[in-house]
C-alpha cells in the first residue's frame, strides 16, 4: 500500500515514528513535510497529502498535528477527501467500515507512539462494509457538489 504522510512542526517526532512502523510492515510511505520543528503551517501538509490521495499517488493517508484537527479540516476541504481525526483504534476501525475514510489524523499532543501504532493498524486492516453506509456517502457528495 502506498501512504501519504504529513505533519506540522509539532508533530515531526510522532510522524517518524509511525513512518518507520508503516515501512517496517511493508508499506511504502510518501512523507510531505514537515521536516523540522520549525513552526510552520498545518494546512500546507493537510492540503499535499489530501491532493495525493485523490490523484491516486497514494492510497490512503496519515496527517498529524498538535491535534489532529486542524490538519484534518485542511484535508476536508480537497473534494472526495473523507479524513478523520482518531485518538483511540475503535473509532479508526468504523470511520473505515462506516465512513470509508481516506485519511487518518491525530494529534500529537494527544496521543503516543502506542496508541498511534494501534490507530494505524485498524485503519488499515478494516475495510468499507458499503451496503446500507454508502447511502450516507452519497449524500456527503451532494453536500460536496453543491446539491444539497
Amino acid at each position: 500500500m502506498i501512504i501519504g504522510i504529513g505533519n506540522d512542526h509539532v508533530g515531526v517526532e510522532l510522524k517518524e515514528h509511525i513512518k518507520k512502523y508503516l515501512e517496517d510492515k511493508g508499506h511504502t510511505v510518501k512523507d510531505f513535510g514537515a521536516y523540522t520543528t520549525e513552526r510552520t503551517d498545518y494546512p500546507i501538509y493537510g492540503k499535499a497529502v489530501a491532493d495525493a490521495v485523490i490523484s491516486g499517488e497514494c492510497e490512503y493517508g496519515v496527517l498529524i498535528c498538535g491535534t489532529g484537527v486542524g490538519i484534518s479540516l485542511a484535508a476536508n476541504k480537497v473534494k472526495g477527501i473523507r479524513a478523520v481525526v482518531c485518538s483511540e483504534p475503535y473509532t479508526a476501525r468504523l470511520c473505515r467500515q462506516h465512513n470509508n475514510a481516506n485519511i487518518i489524523a491525530f494529534g500529537a499532543r494527544v496521543i503516543g507512539p502506542a496508541t498511534a501504532e494501534m490507530i494505524v493498524d485498524e485503519f488499515f486492516s478494516a475495510t468499507y462494509e458499503g451496503e446500507r453506509h454508502q447511502k450516507r456517502l452519497d449524500l456527503i457528495k451532494k453536500i460536496e457538489d453543491g446539491e444539497m
